[in-house]
């Protein structure tokens, strides 16, 4: 039996990439989920999949962390429905690409409003109920820029920078809890990952509590050479 067997992961950006790979790892272990993503279709179909392979207990959400009372809102439904969530992966963030002063400003502003403000949210309080119980774990994903500056993703690789930033500090914070915060970066130079390999390193290594998991996926040089940061495939049908 898997430590995850019976117990409830909450997964963000579930409905594609990284995400839903993630939220497959889970299932494939027994684990119950809470899916959220802006797409509610979409994400009554994997529920419907995962119901019928794996015989999880699947609750789906459909909410727009782009805006500013969304996290908020999330974490109030959660628990109003009774459900104590022992996992938490902050997925949801797709890159955008292009020169500073020539994108636009409210998009920009929205990027930090979902890679940071409700990350924030969702991390700070979903950890106060698993410090409570002195529980949990929690899997930030963060990117292949978020240690490296890389033009025409300036906000976007500062966001993930944050992420980064953030996580790494909870280390000492959460030093004499059972609670952990690991770290994915999807980041190895000259290699290209499947979002299933990233998001398996990802699990395994919130699994083991460690603190940061740098699998094979997009480099640096890729986003430098013009392509756009976001994340890396698509679920398949």
């Amino acid at each position: 039996m898997s430590e995850t067997t019976n117990k409830i992961a909450l997964v963000t950006g579930a409905s594609s990439g990284i995400g839903y790979e993630l939220a497959k790892c889970f299932a494939e272990d027994g684990c119950h989920l809470v899916l959220v993503s802006c797409s509610e279709d979409e994400l009554q179909d994997i529920a419907t999949d995962f119901r019928a392979h794996y015989g999880v207990r699947v609750e789906v959400i459909a909410k727009d962390l782009y805006h500013p009372n969304a996290a908020r809102e999330l974490y109030s439904e959660v628990r109003a429905k009774g459900i104590k969530v022992n996992y938490l992966i902050n997925d949801a963030g797709p890159g955008f690409y292009g020169n500073f002063v020539e994108t636009d400003l409210d998009r920009e502003l929205a990027i930090i409003q979902l890679n940071v403000c409700s990350l924030v949210v969702l991390t700070r309080l979903f950890l106060e109920d698993m410090i409570v119980c002195n529980q949990g774990r929690i899997l930030q994903v963060a990117s292949a820029v978020s240690k490296t500056p890389v033009p025409y993703s300036s906000v976007y690789s500062a966001t993930k920078a944050f992420v980064h930033q953030l996580s790494q500090t909870m280390k000492s914070e959460l030093e004499g809890t059972s609670v952990t915060m690991t770290t994915l970066r999807s980041a190895q130079e000259g290699e290209l990952a499947t979002p299933e390999r990233v998001a398996r390193a990802g699990y395994e290594a919130m699994l083991r509590g460690t603190d940061s998991v740098v699998p094979g996926g997009f480099s640096a040089r890729q986003f430098k050479d013009g392509r756009e940061p976001a994340e890396p495939g698509k679920r398949s049908a």
